[in-house]
């Protein structure tokens, strides 16, 4: 049995655009259907079915945000594309953020024209569960906040738009974002997680966008930087606002121009990545302080999404529980322990400054040092030292380089070792401490 071509909606005034988008669409085996106005346009949608739609924003009639959010409106399983001028990202981003699938740039680049309609070809349906919610075998909960989160998540995995993850340490941010991409048409790309606050500020331009050899001191042979690595797929930026500033600069040229240009190279490479960041911190209170750009800001923040806090959701702790018992009895190959009525009580009403990563931290300790095979209030041990959400608490001063290990040694035994409170106490993500801890010879 042979399946119709797919049916592509090009709208657009100019005969040499159309004729050049038909000829190139024909090639990838696409039935073109060329309008050269916002209401020719919408004749033919409300005559026919359609698989893509590619529109220029400028129309005789009308601008091509309204063909935009009328198919969003009217056809919202509809993936649609706009034509922007060279440079004029503003209207690019307006887009997105009216529900368009992507963009691509006039004098039009074929290959990337190609790439556009093929990933618009793989969009799907987000995998649901019974009831109803994306992602529910990762992203656990039954709470309101939890199922409009997946709701969201469903929609915006259509997309291309940069996504900025709002959300306090420990509320899951990267499996958020690992089922974006998972729900979207990259899903049989890569997806490539960095923690920008865990490298280095002299590595991080090499880490993104790659080297050559001998482009600086150790640098002893070519290397891929991980937009490179992505291609395809999703690069996520955790921790996205402690990029150093000049980073950023590059960082936002490569989101503009979609292309990178590895340290020591002459010539920038195409790169075709979607770009999803995070971040525990207020990231327009950096731009107000100076240490984000704002145009970086409003690149990246296309579309937000905030991650719940635990204390936000505490119906879904048993859930939660469950799972995380179920996960260390397995590690250890032993009968999975249980929480009493009692111990459930006093889980929900806890704040939880450190959200399900704590959660995991009291269940573990709890298991490990309770006897029996019920974890009962007894053997709950929480935080009793006031701590503010991570997201505005304020770092400690940083320390000198050469009081840097005297630093982590006192905060580490202030702490009893527990690794995440002492890198709140010093300011630092957990990732930032375990690389410090490896330079001292400590793992």
């Amino acid at each position: 049995m042979t399946h119709p071509a797919p049916r592509a909606l090009i709208v657009d005034d100019e005969p040499d655009i159309l004729t050049l988008l038909g000829i190139s669409l024909e090639r990838m085996g696409v039935h073109p259907h060329p309008a050269t106005d916002l209401a020719e346009a919408m004749r033919i949608l409300a005559e026919g079915s359609f698989d893509f739609c590619l529109t220029d924003l400028r129309l005789p009639d009308g601008d091509g945000l309204m063909l935009v959010r009328h198919i969003q409106q009217h056809y919202p399983g509809l993936p649609v594309a706009v034509i922007t001028a060279h440079g004029d990202m503003q209207s690019a981003v307006n887009a997105l953020k009216s529900g368009a699938f992507d963009f691509v740039n006039k004098p039009l680049d074929l290959g990337r024209l190609r790439g556009m309609v093929e990933t618009a070809l793989r969009l799907r349906p987000a995998r649901m569960d019974d009831n109803g919610d994306a992602g529910h075998e990762r992203l656990i909960g039954h709470a309101p906040i939890m199922r409009a989160l997946r709701t969201q998540i469903a929609k915006v995995a259509r997309s291309q738009a940069p996504v900025f993850i709002q959300g306090e340490s420990g509320t899951g941010k990267e499996v958020i974002a690992r089922l974006i991409h998972d729900l979207g048409p990259r899903s049989e790309g890569p997806f490539v997680p960095i923690n920008c606050g865990a490298i280095p500020a002299e590595l991080m331009e090499s880490e993104l966008f790659g080297h050559r050899k001998g482009s600086f001191t150790g640098a002893n042979t070519d290397k891929q930087g991980l937009f490179q690595a992505a291609q395809d797929g999703t690069l996520f930026l955790d921790e996205v606002a402690d990029l150093p500033l000049a980073v950023q600069v590059k960082l936002l040229r490569a989101l503009q121009e979609r292309a990178v240009r590895p340290v020591g190279a002459t010539r920038e490479e195409a790169v075709d990545v979607r770009v999803i960041s995070a971040s525990h911190k207020n990231l327009a209170q950096r731009v107000q302080d100076g240490s984000f750009r704002q145009d970086l800001f409003y690149r990246l923040n296309v579309i937000q999404l905030n991650a719940p806090a635990l204390r936000e959701h505490p119906e879904d702790i048993a859930a939660l529980s469950a799972i995380i018992l179920q996960r260390l009895a397995a590690r250890d190959e032993r009968p999975p322990s249980t929480l009493s009525a009692e111990a459930l009580r006093a889980l929900q009403d806890y704040a939880f400054p450190g959200n399900v990563r704590e959660l995991e931290n009291i269940l573990e300790r709890a298991v490990a040092l309770g006897e029996g095979s019920v974890i009962g209030t007894a053997d709950l041990s929480f935080n009793q030292t006031p701590t503010v959400p991570a997201a505005v608490q304020t770092p400690l001063p940083a320390a000198p380089p050469d009081d840097e290990s005297t630093s982590i040694m006192q905060a580490l035994e202030s702490h009893r070792w527990n690794r995440t409170r002492a890198a709140e106490a010093l300011g630092m993500t957990l990732r930032q401490l375990r690389y410090r801890l490896e330079k001292m010879g400590l793992k």
